[in-house]
């Protein structure tokens, strides 16, 4: 039996846990927060989660783990079989992560938890944000999904990138992250009817 460790406040737990479903695949959710305890190391080497437990061992990292439920179950398929379809996918989910997720990802402590963002912090978010969001624009397609015309693993990134980001972006800026992307705004919203996702978000709020 797979189990999915992790946490429901978790756009990473979340988003695998989406992936699972699509896949139609079985699996169990062991409650889990980010820890620095060795024997959660020995699951996630950096704390992090989710983490995914199979039968064989555990496997961090949302990416490393979205390859292995699609070698598990390849139909239906979330990253495309073609090779440049399927790097082009992959160039979109770490655009997604390392220039708007991660970025934004940097005031998540002020927007939230109470903490200071220093001017420096604030201005470098800003200006990164608006760098990757360019960078992003050329590499979007969004007819009708976000690679093209399948739905794929960068659908997923693209729903719990954004939902996040966007959060942070309003609390501490006032600003819209979604602003002049009106066919993401627009994949975004089908996206939140999709089985998958729905059901998720559904029980954050039960």
């Amino acid at each position: 039996m797979i189990r999915l460790h992790g946490m429901s406040r978790s756009n990473y737990h979340c988003l695998i846990k989406a992936a699972l479903i699509e896949k139609g695949l079985e699996f169990e959710e062991v409650k889990a927060v980010p820890s620095q305890e060795a024997d959660y190391l020995e699951k996630s080497p950096m704390g992090k989660v989710p983490c995914l437990q199979t039968d064989q061992g555990f496997i961090s990292e949302s990416l490393a783990i979205i390859e292995y439920l699609e070698a598990l179950q390849p139909e239906p398929a979330l990253l495309p079989r073609e090779p440049f379809a399927r790097a082009k996918v992959i160039e979109l989910i770490r655009h997604l992560e390392l220039d708007v997720e991660l970025v934004a990802r940097r005031c998540l402590p002020a927007a939230f938890f109470g903490a200071e963002a220093s001017e420096e912090i604030r201005t470098s978010t800003q200006r990164d944000l608006k760098k990757g969001m360019k960078a992003l624009s050329r590499l979007l397609v969004c007819d009708p999904y976000i690679a093209g015309s399948d739905f794929t693993a960068a659908d997923l990134y693209a729903f719990y990138t954004f939902g996040l980001a966007s959060a942070i972006v309003r609390k501490i800026f006032d600003e819209d992250l979604l602003e002049n992307q009106d066919a993401l705004a627009a994949l975004l919203q089908r996206l939140a009817e999709r089985d998958s996702i729905a059901q998720i978000e559904a029980a954050k709020s039960a």
